[in-house]
């Protein structure tokens, strides 16, 4: 097995070399291999000529013989990714198959992360995966996931200077510490090119938008003792908008209710004295025509059935952006100096530099009354209509006011590196082998994000549509507006008037010194030698978010006769302030133990400490596993153990912090008769309820604790074949959690109604966390009060329990004179998912639960590579499985009419690669070769733009890429 694994990563490095224009022969490729270390680091002489047998492999601290191990391992090299059609790291990893869960991306633009990149493992959160650069800690990003959580982010790693990616699925905190419960992804970047290269790359896609350069270049020299690698990567792209795609582009037309054209100049009603229902009214003397050249021509006189009349067009959705504008800039280089046989010193440096902007175009740019009424939800008192009515008006900002979405993007601007400085070697001629390292990381990212500044917009509202407050009435003001001037549009100069952008700045940095002593000989056992490393480490590390102070803030706008009220300086946006540091130390001792010629055992445990304020957080870990060889061609194995996460510095320190967001009034609207598929005809007073959040650290969160384990096979039935499967299981507890918005408005409804008992835990909380205005009755219904804050708090108590499976195949045949065939496959299907609140609640089934969890429950690939002289090409077919629609989302079952799943959504890419001659290699690259859309959820309603789950789904279509390697000189190195 062990020859015909060999055999196979030299085959597959042959076939995927689509740029690489030189091939090393088989024992070239095997020796290479065998003297680097899971960093990709050369080892010093004395220690190759020593051990050239062994491997120090990403799973392992010890140089080993075997490839595979009792830890499943899945290696994704650079070449395999570019014949793959990706296009970046981040993409071949959220691509992969052990990506099934959802995440928040570039199309989330109302996010607090949309330009970071992140995935989630078999459907666990982003944080539980611990992602190292050649074998260290990855920085954490300075922004938080869903303006909680602390991650990582994979958007800056420079592709073109990537050796290869290690994955190991599972729980690996006894080797690797905190955050690795759902596993390890491990990048490894270049050490080493045999010959200054240029590649330069060029796409595009096929319905518009998203048109993309890159260049990169690398080059090895050596000087006496002294080797180099340099390396340097540009890219730029160009956004995809949502008018690029039919999909996007317009509100849904296929959906549970007509087609509806967004509310840009809405006047409504909510309460008459003379008992008028609540709706729109139409208040425009001239229909619409003084705006009806706005949106290109399509703003129109509208109508929702039954709320009324209103001026709108179906083409709002356009103005956002699906994919980033960016630029982005990476250095990189890696550098060994021998003192002797014995002793190496390295030194490495990743930077990253990006500029990336977007919009959500006209969702977030609109002005209403909620402005600074929003202690009556929007509503003021006109008592000119229907004998006295509450009233809300609104409008929605067409490009041609803001002088085109495009020049009022939203931008990030993030500024990286990561340092590392060494030393290693051999303690004399034992068996002893040293390597002490300090690394340094650090993240800045600056955020200059568009704002509508609350003070002016009011003033010039007041002035041309509310006029001055006449009072106030049940605590709601008074206004007589002028309702034919709201149908007015506001000039460029106006609109830029009343608004502007917020700077905030955030930060992380984390210093580690580590310093690991292995020895692979340290006794005789029946099997072979044994082997022993130890690991000591210690540092700190930071996080510090400081938003513009204006975010904080309020302004007082003044209404004339003397009333005045507060509101954010900045309307509608949130901010997450927080800081803090801690130190930390751990410890770590792992022993290979060959008992038998057939069984091997392996057992690591650490220890891990954080000083946070004047206490601790301290987690012990250990890992056993076992390797089973009945014979060459087959590998039995399994381990059982520990993980952990140690509570995030956002978790401890971040300050209280409020973020505005809407929400459905579930209980309200269902007491009024609308729920489910009809949710849309909710009266808007509660369809989408503005609110004030509040969130929080807790210095006192205790970390998340995981059992974990796994068992597999692993069979090469003959040359260059392989197969291997492995089942995983993950229970974890103590899980911080902070609460949904949305999920305790539904559970709040549930409550109401009896589906969750009154008396539950979760009633109770989601009565206690939402708070509400005083109640109200309408057409003899008991109505609660208008929410009007949602407290969020994190939590140590949810518990989570995962149990997948993760299938490899990979075959390679020569084909005589038709050259030579690589298959390669992956299989992930998640088998349990189950997720608890609080300790007092039965778990949710999140398989069977599409309220709690949209997740692809199972995902395949597959590729064929065909490779002949100086041609080869391969075809990729990805498949995600089915996920729950809309409906079935929103009701939290699949009885109701209307719920379901959607189907499978495949993907295909194709790679061809020509080498004209010795130095030069020229690519094309199609990724979604038949340009497939996303499965279309017709059970939206027709309230909503892009009928399909945008962390599941992307509508980017086909692209196309050029790409051109060239190597100088004759491929020897300098």
């Amino acid at each position: 097995m062990i020859k015909s694994k060999l055999s196979m990563a030299v085959v597959a490095a042959l076939a995927f070399g689509a740029t690489s224009v030189y091939a090393q022969d088989a024992q070239t490729a095997a020796s290479s291999t065998q003297q680097q270390d899971q960093n990709g680091n050369q080892a010093p002489s004395a220690k190759n000529a020593k051990k050239l047998e062994a491997v120090t492999v990403t799973g392992s601290l010890i140089p080993q013989t075997q490839i595979e191990t009792a830890t499943p391992v899945i290696t994704i090299t650079a070449d395999q990714m570019k014949a793959r059609g990706f296009t970046s790291v981040a993409q071949a990893l959220q691509q992969a198959s052990f990506a099934t869960g959802s995440v928040q991306g570039m199309q989330d633009t109302n996010s607090f992360t949309t330009t970071a990149e992140t995935l989630s493992m078999f459907g666990l959160p982003v944080g539980f995966v611990k992602y190292l650069v050649d074998g260290r800690p990855m920085g954490s990003f300075p922004g938080l996931y869903n303006g909680s959580d602390t991650f990582n982010s994979i958007s800056g790693i420079p592709m073109d200077l990537v050796d290869h990616v290690d994955i190991l699925p599972g729980g690996q905190s006894s080797l690797y510490g905190s955050d690795a419960i759902a596993g390890v992804i491990n990048i490894v970047l270049k050490k080493h090119v045999d010959a200054p290269t240029i590649d330069v790359r060029y796409g595009w896609y096929g319905d518009g938008g998203g048109a993309s350069r890159r260049i990169s270049f690398a080059d090895s020299f050596t000087l006496g003792k002294w080797t180099s690698l340099v390396g340097a990567q540009f890219e730029s792209t160009q956004p995809i908008w949502r008018r690029d795609r039919s999909l996007t582009s317009t509100y849904n037309t296929h959906g549970t209710s007509p087609e509806t054209a967004s509310r840009d100049y809405l006047v409504l009603t909510a309460y008459s004295n003379d008992g008028t229902k609540p709706g729109y009214q139409f208040m425009d003397p001239n229909n619409c025509a003084n705006v009806s050249s706005q949106w290109g021509g399509t703003e129109t006189k509208q109508h929702r059935t039954p709320q009324g009349d209103y001026c709108g067009s179906f083409y709002t959705p356009g103005a956002g952006t699906l994919t980033l504008d960016s630029k982005q800039v990476n250095a990189y280089t890696h550098n060994t100096f021998d003192i002797n046989d014995n002793v190496q010193l390295y030194g490495d440096l990743l930077y990253n530099y990006s500029e990336k902007k977007f919009t959500n175009g006209s969702s977030t740019t609109w002005w209403g009354t909620s402005v600074a009424t929003t202690q009556g939800a929007g509503y003021f008192w006109d008592p000119t209509v229907h004998g006295g009515s509450l009233m809300l008006l609104q409008h929605g900002f067409a490009p041609e006011e803001v002088g085109g979405y495009r020049n009022i993007m939203s931008k990030e601007y993030e500024n990286s590196y990561m340092l590392t400085l060494g030393a290693r070697g051999t303690f004399g001629q034992s068996n002893w082998d040293y390597d002490l390292g300090f690394t340094h990381s650090d993240d800045k990212l600056i955020d200059r994000s568009f704002q509508r500044l609350a003070g002016p917009m009011e003033a010039y509202f007041s002035k041309h549509v509310l006029g001055p407050q006449l009072g106030t009435y049940s605590g709601y003001p008074v206004f007589e507006p002028n309702y034919a001037a709201m149908y007015n549009p506001v000039s460029p100069t106006d609109f830029k008037g009343f608004t502007g952008y917020s700077t905030s700045h955030a930060k992380t940095w984390d210093n580690m010194l580590r310093g690991q002593v292995t020895n692979s000989s340290l006794f005789a056992l029946p099997g072979g030698d044994a082997g022993v490393a130890v690991v000591l480490e210690g540092g700190n590390q930071g996080w510090d978010s400081t938003p513009d102070p204006r975010l904080m803030q309020n302004t007082t706008v003044d209404y004339g006769n003397g009333f005045t009220y507060s509101t954010p300086y900045y309307w509608g946006t949130s901010a997450t302030p927080g800081a803090g540091h801690r130190s930390r130390y751990a410890a770590t001792t792992e022993f290979k133990l060959p008992l038998l010629q057939q069984l091997t055992m392996d057992v690591s445990g650490r220890y891990d400490s954080y000083k946070v304020g004047s206490g601790t957080v301290s987690h012990g870990t250990y890992m056993i596993g076992l390797e089973y060889r009945p014979f060459d061609s087959l590998l039995l194995r399994g381990r059982y153990g520990t993980a952990f996460k140690v509570p995030t510095l956002s978790d401890e320190f971040q300050r209280p912090s409020n973020y505005y967001n809407s929400v459905t009034d579930y209980l309200n609207c269902g007491r009024l008769g609308f729920s489910g598929a009809n949710i849309a005809k909710c009266p808007s007073l509660y369809e989408s309820v503005q609110f004030k959040g509040t969130t929080m650290g807790n210095p006192a969160l205790k970390p998340i604790t995981a059992t974990v384990w796994t068992y597999g096979v692993v069979w090469a039935p003959v040359e260059r074949m392989s197969v291997s499967v492995d089942y995983l299981h993950w229970n974890i507890s103590n899980e911080v959690n902070q609460m949904s918005a949305d999920g305790l408005s539904n559970d709040e409804y549930l409550c109401d109604i009896g589906t969750i008992a009154p008396t539950s835990e979760t009633c109770k909380v989601a009565f206690s966390l939402i708070q509400r205005g005083p109640g109200r009755t309408q057409n003899g219904i008991a109505l609660l009060g208008n929410i009007s804050g949602i407290t969020t708090p994190k939590v140590n108590v949810s518990r989570e329990q995962v149990n997948a499976i993760n299938a490899h195949f990979d075959y390679g045949m020569e084909i005589g004179a038709y050259g030579k065939l690589v298959w390669a496959a992956s299989y992930s299907d998640l088998l349990k998912h189950s997720y608890q609140d609080y300790p007092q609640d039965a778990p949710i089934d999140l398989l069977r639960h599409p309220g709690w969890s949209t997740d692809f429950k199972s995902k395949a690939n597959a590729s064929l590579t065909w490779m002949k002289d100086k041609w080869s090409t391969t075809l990729y077919v990805n498949r995600y499985g089915r996920t729950p629609n809309y409906l079935a989302s929103h009701l939290d079952n699949y009885t109701d009419k209307g719920t379901g799943r959607l189907g499978a959504w495949t993907l295909w890419n194709a790679s061809v690669t020509y080498n004209p001659m010795k130095n030069l290699g020229i690519s094309l690259q199609v990724s979604n070769l038949f340009n497939k859309m996303p499965p279309v959820d017709n059970s939206y309603p027709g309230t909503t733009w892009g009928p399909y789950n945008s962390d599941n789904y992307n509508p980017y279509g086909r692209a196309f890429y050029l790409e051109a390697n060239y190597k100088f000189g004759n491929g020897s190195g300098s």
